[in-house]
């Protein structure tokens, strides 16, 4: 409805309710009869009168509220609105009487003051109950039968959404809760039938077609159960946003969703310090390394809510850099963004960047990650993961940096990849030069990341679009995931608690079977695993490990303030051979093939293996005939001594 006509209808509709009550009043005080006197004052005031309460409602703000969704707010503003108004003309008729008398009786104003919020208010409530209800039961003979899981606040709410937009659509059947004190009982006129252990004889009963889980607390075992439980149905399973994000205005109940993976998880939303991460971001300059990847461009987002005075981005990818600046600038136009196209491995150029831009905080994500790819291209993660970390410690402690963040993982605990591996020794180098310097250095270290570039969960939905097969390595593997909002959040939560040297390990939650994942996944794609998408093993890959660790046993863990976040306590650092490691490093003096970055890993991780000893077999041969690396050579003495 157009505003004005809107207005106009209201303002039309309140003058009829106006003067009926106050008309009503002069009624109900004289019991029908009323003296001639009194209707002429009447009469006489009745314009102004309505004049005087209509303003009273404007100036109020009774015509700019929205009453289909009309509450006890909107009640109460009607009471003041009505009380102002009656107060005027209380304080007018005393004003104008004459002769000490006064033209309308005493009683007049308080009838005409209940009568007023009466009609006023309940001409506004009933507007929401016809929007709402009708004349039309929530239930319905036709339509799409679905039933919601959650009869609270949530569910409610959904409910009266779904009739209003969809009214005639569907068939509401009724809510299942677990509160027992519920069973039985009727919401909105249709009924709650128990616990969710009725929901596979509902489905059969009622013909389900769509199930929709409306619990914001809900854990990842209650939603696999629920997913569990309509496997051999075809029923659709949808989840909405909890009442928090409601409030906070983050999505609308429109945005009813499918289930996804990361709701299996289903662990609490991390709750962070946010006064103490604004006070050390808030007007300062930051640096993000891979601000291009999954975890890099998190970041960026994260931090700009922090109003940082500078958001330094770099990435040695162009297409990653343009991707994620042109998301920045268009979310944050005030921002100021500086995107570095530019190689960690490139010594000169990081200390230019560190002169000119003197960052306060550094996130060192950017690394190799990919763990087959390194083992085909081993020298390739010493260069970056090993060599490029320690080209950013040392300009951050050389350029006075507050904080340096190395983003680190779950494969770096007993590593089996070359990848992990450089990761550990990128750990062990920030560990050593935070001894000395006034730079507090840390690293986070967690496992993988859904939807991250690269990992399972794009894969699988990959395979699963194409028809299959979903590829697993191994029917026992198992992985900790964590969604990449939830990582970034303790990440930085992690800078906040840094004293210096850490290790933070973040709670991953239980470990994850790949295989139930990929089977969840095809379940809740509407296929049947093993009919209608096989699943097929294909082997560990090289590196690979059934499961990963968080901490190593020498290890042991800390707790901190924040209770998702524990401190790895400190192992013994060999600073001699570390110090010879980082002079080879400045010599350019790095390891040419799988042999040599093996026995160098070595060095630092004497039970790093690998499970592939035949190529590095013959590098070795021709390292010991004479073609062994200068790095190698020099650190070896150093160990041995």
């Amino acid at each position: 409805m157009n505003k004005y006509i809107r207005l106009i209808s209201l303002g039309l509709i309140d003058i009829i309710l106006v003067n009926i009550a106050l008309y009503g009043s002069l009624y109900l005080r004289f019991d029908g009869r009323i003296p001639a006197n009194y209707l002429a004052s009447y009469n006489r005031l009745a314009v102004l009168f309505t004049i005087i309460l209509l303003g009273s409602f404007f100036i109020l703000g009774l015509y700019n509220r929205l009453w289909q969704y009309a509450s006890i707010g909107e009640l109460f503003s009607v009471i003041t609105a009505v009380t102002l108004g009656t107060i005027i003309n209380t304080a007018l008729v005393y004003f104008i009487m004459q002769g000490g008398k006064l033209p309308l009786p005493r009683s007049f104003f308080p009838i005409s003051w209940l009568l007023n919020i009466f009609l006023i208010g309940g001409s506004r409530l009933l507007w929401r109950l016809l929007r709402d209800y009708g004349f039309r039961p929530l239930q319905q003979t036709g339509g799409k039968p679905i039933l919601i899981v959650g009869a609270g606040d949530t569910g409610v709410l959904l409910a009266k959404e779904l009739k209003r937009h969809y009214n005639g659509e569907i068939n509401f059947i009724g809510f299942v809760d677990d509160d027992s004190s519920k069973k039985n009982s009727k919401v909105l006129g249709v009924q709650v039938f128990g616990g969710r252990d009725i929901i596979p004889h509902l489905i059969t009963k009622y013909n389900l077609e769509e199930i929709i889980i409306a619990i914001p607390s809900a854990s990842g075992n209650v939603i696999r159960e629920i997913v569990s439980m309509c496997e051999k149905s075809n029923v659709k399973i949808k989840i909405l946003p909890g009442i928090y994000d409601l409030i906070e205005q983050n999505v609308t109940v429109n945005q009813i969703r499918e289930v996804q993976v990361e709701d299996l998880l289903g662990r609490e939303p991390v709750k962070v310090d946010l006064e103490g991460i604004s006070n050390y971001l808030n007007g300062q300059v930051i640096l993000v390394t891979g601000a291009g990847g999954s975890i890099g461009s998190e970041l960026c987002r994260q931090i700009l809510k922090y109003t940082p005075s500078k958001l330094l981005l770099l990435d040695n990818c162009e297409n990653n850099m343009y991707d994620i600046e042109m998301e920045l600038r268009g979310n944050y136009p005030h921002a100021e963004i500086v995107a570095l196209v530019k190689d960690i491995r490139d010594k000169k150029t990081i200390e230019q960047i560190f002169a000119k831009y003197k960052p306060y905080v550094v996130y060192h994500a950017a690394a190799h990650k990919h763990v087959p790819l390194m083992e085909v291209n081993p020298e390739e993660a010493i260069k970056n993961n090993v060599i490029g970390t320690y080209n950013l410690a040392q300009a951050a402690d050389k350029f006075g940096v507050k904080k340096f963040v190395l983003i680190s993982t779950d494969k770096a605990v007993n590593p089996t990849s070359v990848m992990g591996a450089s990761k550990r020794l990128a750990e062990i180098i920030i560990q050593y030069i935070d001894k000395a310097s006034k730079t507090n250095f840390v690293a986070v270290r967690f496992g993988n990341v859904l939807a991250s570039r690269g990992s399972v969960i794009p894969l699988f939905k990959k395979q699963i679009a194409e028809g299959g097969p979903v590829t697993v390595t191994h029917p026992d593997m198992v992985r900790y995931f964590m969604t990449i909002p939830e990582s970034v959040e303790l990440v930085i939560q992690a800078g906040v608690l840094a004293k210096g040297g850490e290790i933070f390990v973040l709670d991953m939650g239980e470990p994850v079977k790949i295989l139930d994942l990929a089977k969840t996944l095809i379940k809740l794609s509407g296929f049947e695993p093993g009919k209608d998408i096989e699943i097929i093993f294909t082997g560990i890959r090289p590196g690979e490990k059934l499961f990963e660790e968080l901490l190593t046993a020498e290890e042991g863990v800390n707790s901190t303030i924040h209770k998702r976040i524990f401190v790895a306590k400190p192992n013994g650092l060999n600073g001699t051979l570390i110090e010879e490691l980082i002079n080879n490093i400045n010599n350019s003096h790095f390891p040419r093939n799988m042999c040599e970055t093996e026995e160098l890993l070595r060095l630092f991780i004497p039970h790093f293996r690998r499970d592939d000893k035949t190529k590095c077999e013959d590098e070795c041969e021709d390292t010991m005939m004479g073609h062994s690396s200068t790095v190698l050579s020099t650190l070896k003495k150093v160990h041995s001594a």
